[in-house]
């Protein structure tokens, strides 16, 4: 996925109220630009920051830069990072169109955004080529705490966790599910950050020990664009996680 227009650099001043990030351009200029990251972006909001920003062409936006990427000093290094969390699934569709992602192959259609379980929206669901249906959640990620080791949530993800117990609810009723972590930055293995969110960590566990499918893929990330690049080995254990301690 390539950038539609060259992105603007600039230094991150603050990033705030979740959705907000004061940004410094080259010629000195303050501007605003919309964070689209509700997480808590551990590692990758440091004042100073060296971010690049892109640029909107629609004239009734209230904000006029999206801020996409941030070159951040990770354990293993400096390197970018992709800090919009809307990308993502444009990153999937893109990899299926161009029969880049192997778990998916052999279907003919993506659709997005299909009503199942309780009360949720899969991201995507694979259909076509004479394979079943298959229901295809996408997570972004983009924590690194330990050099080369990328973990998801960077905080409570409630929502993520419900994700995780639909698809398991699809394969108990015979379907096929999956998970498709896409980490916007190098790495060489993914784990769920356990100490952040256990509850994610359980749900998780257990949709995996129910037989949901789950893959990550790093990206190669630069001011020219981001692309799903490789797929990494996922280290969470595929056992039922021990059961949230009580107090009293």
């Amino acid at each position: 996925m390539r950038f539609p227009a060259p992105l603007i650099e600039g230094h991150l001043v603050r990033r705030y109220k979740r959705f907000l990030a004061d940004v410094t351009l080259a010629d000195g200029t303050m501007v605003t630009a919309h964070c689209a990251n509700p997480g808590a972006m551990l590692g990758l909001n440091a004042e100073g920051f060296r971010v690049l920003l892109s640029p909107s062409t629609n004239p009734t936006r209230k904000l006029g830069f999206s801020w996409e990427l941030v070159e951040a000093e990770l354990p293993g290094g400096l390197q970018w990072v992709g800090i919009n969390t809307a990308r993502p699934n444009a990153l999937v569709a893109e990899a299926f169109r161009e029969n880049r992602l192997a778990p998916l192959a052999g279907y003919e259609t993506l659709r997005p955004e299909v009503a199942y379980g309780k009360a949720s929206r899969v991201d995507f669901l694979a259909s076509g080529g004479g394979l079943p249906p298959c229901h295809v959640e996408v997570k972004n990620c983009h924590l690194m705490r330990r050099p080369g080791l990328a973990e998801f949530p960077d905080c409570k993800a409630a929502r993520s966790a419900r994700h995780m117990e639909e698809l398991a609810g699809v394969v108990t009723a015979g379907g096929r599910a999956m998970l498709i972590v896409v980490i916007q930055m190098r790495a060489e293995a993914f784990d769920v950050a356990r100490d952040i969110d256990p509850a994610f960590d359980r749900a998780l566990r257990a949709a995996l020990a129910a037989g949901v499918e789950a893959y990550a893929y790093t990206c190669a990330v630069g001011p020219e664009g981001v692309a799903i690049d490789a797929p990494v080995p996922i280290l969470t254990p595929r056992v039922p996680a021990p059961p949230a301690r009580t107090s009293g």
